[in-house]
């Protein structure tokens, strides 16, 4: 899938994260549900530990569409939720890990609650499956 990072030349070009990511040919667009802290069994992983839900919320993604050999790779935009704006200088390293630097487009929102008080981040996802 042709991807780039894309940033018009009048917006500022920022060096943490894409302003925009441009996909071209044909595909499909999978749009992925917030993803929290689970185990497979539903259970809170990493509780009180943003760190450990941050990692553990990044792999969600990847398990979708598993069958149809989809990965992070797919991944074009990201929605982040935090429940607490100081766990973004945490985020930026550990978004980095699973997607190199600036890539995918993203968006940070902080929120005083998620679905259940043990979640401290969720995230949603945009994946772009070409040809699959």
């Amino acid at each position: 899938m042709p991807k780039q990072r894309y940033c018009a030349k009048t917006t500022f070009d920022s060096p943490s994260y894409s302003q925009g990511v441009k996909v071209s040919g044909s595909g499909t667009f999978l749009f992925i549900s917030g993803q929290i802290s689970q185990d497979a069994k539903g259970k809170v992983v990493g509780r009180g530990d943003f760190p450990a839900q941050a990692r553990q919320t990044l792999q969600e993604p990847q398990g979708h569409g598993r069958g149809r050999r989809r990965h992070l790779a797919d991944v074009v935009k990201l929605t982040f939720f935090l429940t607490d704006v100081r766990y973004r200088p945490d985020l930026v390293p550990i978004r980095e890990e699973f997607f190199g630097p600036k890539l995918p487009a993203s968006t940070l929102i902080t929120t005083p609650a998620l679905a259940h008080p043990d979640y401290l981040i969720e995230i949603e996802a945009v994946a772009f499956v070409e040809g699959r």
